[in-house]
């Protein structure tokens, strides 16, 4: 199992969309068109407005799917799958204090799954409060020891912070050695620290001489060098 740093995941829907076109013929007696009985519209649902949400984010609009989001839960306040894409879509927006209150009721909906709490942990680390974040990253490891997302993410703020030892005591619990060096590698990369990485980089294969990834990530920084 090979672990990179966690994005916040994301939700596939699949909308099936479809149109039908109605053909009337008309002969001799048969009944005209203003005999037909009118058409009565169907009201909205949450998952109507949910996937109208998921065709707003595939367009690229999204404010106008925060809106569709947010009338989701006005007809359902636990739908797990609009809470998700409220926090993703608001934190996307850098609109921080929304998507962390969405994160929150998301936690709430899921009976406080670990990996809801490491949702709302990462994004707390992006608004700057690393010490809510600490927290909530605590919170899922509470409830699951073993949780992979809390662990490794919590892990690589922590390292990023330079606390080093710290970090790795957390990986330690869902690593192994050579995803250990790995995930360090990555860190001092993405902070511009190539020897430091490739340093890292080598260690994880000499772990594990298979680890490709590895392998992929000291040749690009040879190459760019």
């Amino acid at each position: 199992m090979r672990l990179h740093p966690i994005a916040l995941p994301s939700i596939l829907c699949l909308l099936l969309c479809g149109c039908a076109s109605n053909q009337r013929q008309e002969f001799g007696d048969r009944a005209q068109p203003s005999d037909a009985l009118p058409v009565k519209e169907q009201p909205f649902t949450a998952e109507t407005r949910f996937a109208a949400g998921q065709v707003d984010e595939a367009q690229h609009n999204p404010a106008a799917a925060v809106v569709q989001y947010k009338e989701a839960l006005k007809l359902n306040p636990g739908h797990l799958g609009a809470l998700y894409r409220l926090g993703i879509v608001y934190a996307e927006l850098k609109q921080y204090p929304q998507a962390i209150d969405a994160w929150g009721q998301y936690v709430t909906a899921t009976n406080e799954s670990p990996t809801a709490y490491g949702d709302m942990a990462f994004c707390e680390e992006l608004a700057g409060e690393s010490d809510k974040a600490a927290a909530s990253y605590e919170a899922g490891i509470a409830r699951d020891p073993k949780s992979i997302s809390c662990r490794v993410n919590y892990g690589l703020m922590l390292a990023r912070q330079g606390r080093v030892d710290d970090a790795v005591t957390q990986w330690r619990f869902v690593l192994t050695d050579a995803e250990i060096h790995y995930n360090l590698g990555g860190v001092y990369e993405a902070q511009g620290n190539k020897a430091k990485a490739r340093v890292e980089f080598n260690k994880a294969l000499e772990l594990d001489p298979d680890f490709n990834d590895a392998r992929v990530r000291v040749s690009s920084l040879d190459t760019n060098q």
